[in-house]
C-alpha cells in the first residue's frame, strides 16, 4: 500500500481549500515511526495556517497535511527506533495527521493514556503540553502560588487550570457565562464570569498569569501581578518594555514535543487527576465544519478528528 487518504493545502485559503484526497503514505526514516491515526483534532494553529496567517514565520511546502496532534498504533519502524514496536498505541505532537497515517520522531511520541480512547487521547498533546510549558518550564508555577488563567474553558486553558491544581496552586480563572460550571468542575478556586466582571477589578498580587487570549486582555493582565511575577503567552509575543513598567517579566511560550512529559501527562490522565474537555467529535471527512467551529472562538475544549 503507496497511498492513503490525506486532507492536504494545495493553496492558502478559506475552508475550501481542505481536500480530503489520495496523497502518498509517508516512509519512516532513521529514529522514526509509522502511526496508522486513528484521531487528531483541531487546534487555532490548524486555520491560522491553512488561511495563510502564519506563513511568514512558518513556510510551508504545497501541499501541505494539517494536523498536529495524533493517537494512534504504530504500523512501522525506522532503523534505530527502540521506544516502540509494531502495535503499540501511541499519543503525541506531529506534523500532519490529518491523515490515514503520519510519521514522527520517536523522541515526539508516548504510549498513549490506557484509560482512554484514541479520540480522547487525541485531545491531549498540543493543548497539555503548551499548559505544561508555559506553567512549569515558563513561570515556574509552585505549590502555593496564585496563578490566573485567562480562558479556562478552552482547550489550552482547561488542561493549564488541572495541571495548576495538580501543582497546588491556587487557580483564578475566567470564561463565559456558560462555562462558569465547567471552571468549577475542574477545580478552580476562583472562576470569574468576564461577561460580567472586569478581572482586574477583582484579582491583584498574582505570582504569574497564563494568557492564551492575546490583545486587551493580556496588556490588562500586567496589572494584576505582584511585583516579580510573570505573564506567560500562547496568544501573542507580550511586550518586555511593557512588562518592565509594572515590575513583573513577559514570556512568549512555543510548545516544543516531550515524550517524558507526554508520558508523565498519560501517568495523571490514568490517575484520574487530568482530563480532556471535548467540545466536538468529528469525522475526518468534516474537518471543514471543524474548522469552522474553531474559528468561531469560544469553543470548550477541544474539537475532535476521528479517522478511519
Amino acid at each position: 500500500m503507496t497511498n492513503m487518504k490525506a486532507v492536504r493545502v494545495h493553496d492558502y485559503g478559506g475552508v475550501e481549500v481542505l481536500k480530503l484526497e489520495d496523497a502518498p503514505r509517508p516512509q519512516p526514516g532513521i529514529g522514526d515511526v509509522l502511526v496508522r491515526v486513528h484521531a487528531s483534532s483541531v487546534n487555532p494553529i490548524d486555520w491560522k495556517t491553512r488561511a495563510g496567517y502564519l506563513k511568514a514565520y512558518m513556510p510551508l511546502p504545497r501541499p501541505f497535511v494539517l494536523g498536529r496532534d495524533v493517537s494512534g498504533v504504530v504500523e512501522a519502524t525506522g532503523p534505530g527506533v527502540t521506544a516502540f514496536k509494531l502495535g503499540d498505541e501511541v499519543y503525541g505532537l506531529v506534523s500532519g495527521a490529518y491523515a490515514q497515517y503520519v510519521v514522527a520522531k520517536q523522541s515526539d511520541l508516548a504510549r498513549k493514556p490506557r484509560s482512554l480512547d484514541h479520540a480522547h487521547a487525541a485531545a491531549i498533546p498540543l493543548a497539555a503540553l503548551t499548559a505544561w510549558q508555559a506553567l512549569f518550564d515558563k513561570a515556574n508555577l509552585d505549590r502555593g502560588q496564585k496563578v490566573l488563567i485567562q480562558g479556562g474553558a478552552g482547550g489550552v486553558g482547561s488542561f493549564a487550570v488541572q495541571l495548576a491544581k495538580w501543582k497546588g496552586a491556587h487557580v483564578i480563572a475566567t470564561a463565559s457565562s456558560r462555562n462558569q460550571g465547567l471552571l468549577r468542575e475542574i477545580g478552580v478556586d476562583q472562576p470569574i464570569d468576564y461577561e460580567k466582571t472586569k478581572f482586574e477589578d477583582v484579582v491583584r498580587d498574582v505570582d504569574a498569569v497564563f494568557d492564551t487570549i492575546g490583545g486587551d486582555t493580556q496588556q490588562r493582565s500586567l496589572r494584576v501581578l505582584k511585583r516579580g511575577g510573570v505573564l506567560v503567552s500562547v496568544a501573542a509575543p507580550p511586550s518586555s518594555e511593557e512588562a518592565a513598567k509594572f515590575g513583573v517579566r513577559a514570556e512568549f511560550a512555543i510548545t516544543q514535543p516531550s515524550a517524558a512529559q507526554l508520558a508523565k501527562i498519560a501517568e495523571l490522565v490514568d490517575s484520574g487527576q487530568l482530563k480532556p474537555i471535548i467540545d466536538t467529535v468529528l469525522p475526518l471527512s468534516e474537518v471543514r465544519r471543524g474548522h469552522e467551529i474553531s474559528e468561531r472562538g469560544h469553543v470548550r475544549g477541544k474539537i475532535l478528528l476521528t479517522v478511519d
